[in-house]
């Protein structure tokens, strides 16, 4: 990749600023083309750093523990919504530990009388809590910064672009026409956003491949309520009796939720396939595209790490 290559970045949410952010501070020049800008469903995740039902292993632990370094970093800038905290991970059924929690600072096994009612096994370490909207403006300013430029509207093929050297596809659950790619497929999740009654540390539950999720990341005045994943389903409208059913199981395990005031509610469809999708694809007009998407639920814990992959693809070209 050369100095002031021409590159396309398609999606804004957090994989294609990360990817738009990385590519535009190498000097490309980067344009990015997204219906919502920043996505709708980055905005929508909780979010805490951790590999979350992602394939392929091995390149998934790389890509997370690369984008880790580089949130431990964020965290000592304030502007960016990125906090190193502390918290418990617990199963209701003695769940082994997995490996990538093992190597988080201060990482331990519970004792007994950590664990909330119904809990038979935890864990406590440190770990960055990012509050994504914060976390989305501050990628924006920066990727503007290094000189990009965002146009807002809906993409329908990879040709209704100007010229570009490289096109980076980071549409998430967009790629399944826009490729099409038949193998992805949404997961709906929603959140409920609350004032903080003093909260400062997290917890999530091991709830394996279970549609209700149990977790409460705090950021400051707010807390963020978990969760949902419902596979193949991808509607945004806010579902009531899902909402009632997080602030229930958060406020079993934590009352001092049962008394927060609700400040909104955030819904989105995580993008999932069989796996990650990072490669270069060269259409049938020579149109060169580099895929980043796919990333189910760990957009987030992996979007350093797979932005600095299509960064290595570029230069070797």
């Amino acid at each position: 990749m050369t100095g002031g290559e021409r590159v396309v970045v398609v999606g804004a949410g957090v994989v294609g600023l990360t990817t738009a952010v990385v590519l535009a501070e190498a000097g490309a020049s980067v344009q990015v083309i997204a219906e919502q800008v920043p996505g709708g469903t980055s905005l929508a995740a909780g979010a805490m750093w951790g590999p979350y039902l992602v394939e392929p292993k091995d390149k998934v632990g790389q890509w997370g523990q690369r984008s880790l370094g580089i949130f431990r970093k964020l965290a000592e800038d304030p502007a960016a919504g990125v906090r190193l905290t502390n918290g418990i991970e617990a199963s209701r059924t003695a769940e082994a530990t997995p490996g990538w929690a093992t190597t988080l600072p201060g990482f331990r096994p519970c004792e007994r009388t950590e664990l909330p009612d119904g809990f038979t096994a935890g864990y406590r370490f440190t770990v960055p809590l990012i509050d994504m909207p914060t976390y989305l403006d501050y990628l924006l300013r920066r990727f503007r910064d290094a000189g990009g430029v965002v146009e807002q509207r809906r993409l329908t093929s990879f040709t209704d672009t100007d010229p570009a050297s490289v096109i980076v596809n980071c549409a998430g659950l967009g790629a399944r026409d826009l490729v099409p790619d038949a193998d992805l497929r949404p997961i709906r999740g929603q959140h409920v956003v609350v004032t903080n009654p003093g909260l400062t540390e997290f917890f999530s539950e091991d709830t394996g491949l279970s549609p209700d999720l149990l977790c409460f990341y705090p950021h400051g005045d707010t807390v963020v309520l978990g969760g949902t994943a419902i596979d193949g389903e991808g509607g945004l409208t806010l579902d009531d009796k899902a909402a009632a059913g997080i602030l229930a199981r958060c406020a079993e395990v934590e009352p001092r939720l049962a008394q927060a005031r609700v400040l909104e509610h955030r819904v989105g469809a995580r993008p999932t396939r069989t796996a990650v999708r990072v490669e270069e694809e060269v259409l049938e007009d020579g149109t060169v595209v580099v895929h980043n998407y796919g990333h189910g639920g760990a957009g987030v814990t992996l979007s350093w790490g797979c932005a600095e992959e299509i960064r290595a693809l570029l230069a070797a070209k």
